[in-house]
């Protein structure tokens, strides 16, 4: 992910948040075995306090790698991007923030997107690349503001409903430590490459998690790059992911029952997708 990681730092960068006024936060990058390995001056070149571990010996689920990274940060509450690719939005760290602090046993949640028209699946059968995508980023003065990523984009299979819809992942999430040990982290059975549905079993776990509320973050969100990933490639067969699943946990999967918070506001870019995926207006519009 040589091309995307930049700028997922960078969206993560105390230059690019917002309101950081009182609040400290860290990051660590796991670079899970990367045949290319992550350059550390790279990412401290974004932000001298980024770090990066690396697991030369990696399964090529990112389950362990991603415990590792939680057990080598310090911090009283953990936050997980669970794919380097990710891009949020300039309140995701200081809004999260906010929202951990209005319950004891938050799992805070952004809603997350595909940069493009459509599902990143369908979309590269239609000639989505790379480089349109740099367009679409040049096209909005990415990333000058963060938030007009909202008209770039098209809600991802965990939110097909919108902001009040049904959510089945986090893709951006932040919890307290404390219930990151208590729900025992990522499942490392979930050995297959990408993880299968390794996420989606963490996120079904938390919010099962006695006294929990999920709490979904209004106007920010995270936003993911093309790149060939093991769940957005238009070939990618799941039938082993489901498998893998109902052999672990004596059931096929299902989609969470959720009572969710809501927290944070609408910007302007974000309104658009109160009223529906179909009539959000389109960069430049």
């Amino acid at each position: 992910m040589s091309r995307e990681l930049p700028r997922t730092l960078t969206s993560l960068s105390h230059a690019y948040q917002r309101d950081l006024s009182g609040i400290d936060y860290e990051v660590l990058v796991v670079d899970n075995g990367s045949r290319e390995p992550v350059s550390s001056a790279a990412v401290s070149a974004v932000d001298t306090r980024f770090r990066v571990h690396r697991i030369d010996d990696a399964s090529p689920s990112p389950a362990a790698g991603c415990n590792l990274g939680v057990e080598l940060t310090s911090g009283r509450h953990v936050g997980v991007i669970l794919d380097g690719a990710r891009m949020v939005t300039p309140g995701a760290v200081s809004v999260g923030i906010r929202a951990l602090r209005t319950h004891p046993r938050a799992i805070v949640t952004s809603l997350a997107w595909h940069l493009g028209d459509e599902h990143q699946s369908v979309s590269i059968r239609n000639g989505y690349s790379s480089l349109t995508e740099d367009q679409l980023l040049t096209d909005i003065e990415w990333p000058s503001d963060g938030y007009r990523l909202f008209e770039t984009g098209a809600l991802a299979g965990a939110n097909p409903g919108g902001f009040f819809g049904n959510v089945t992942e986090s893709c951006f999430l932040m919890l307290p430590r404390n219930l990151w040990t208590e729900v025992g982290g990522l499942d490392t059975a979930f050995d297959l490459a990408g993880g299968g549905l390794v996420n989606l079993d963490l996120f079904s776990r938390l919010i099962s998690l006695p006294d929990s509320q999920l709490t979904v973050l209004l106007g920010e969100g995270s936003f993911h790059q093309v790149h060939g990933g093991a769940s957005t490639k238009p070939d990618t067969d799941a039938a082993p992911w489901h498998a893998q699943y109902e052999r672990l946990r004596g059931h096929p999967y299902t989609p969470p029952e959720i009572r969710p918070a809501y927290f944070g506001s609408l910007g302007e870019s974000a309104r658009p997708w109160l009223v529906g995926p179909r009539t959000r207006p389109q960069h430049g519009q």
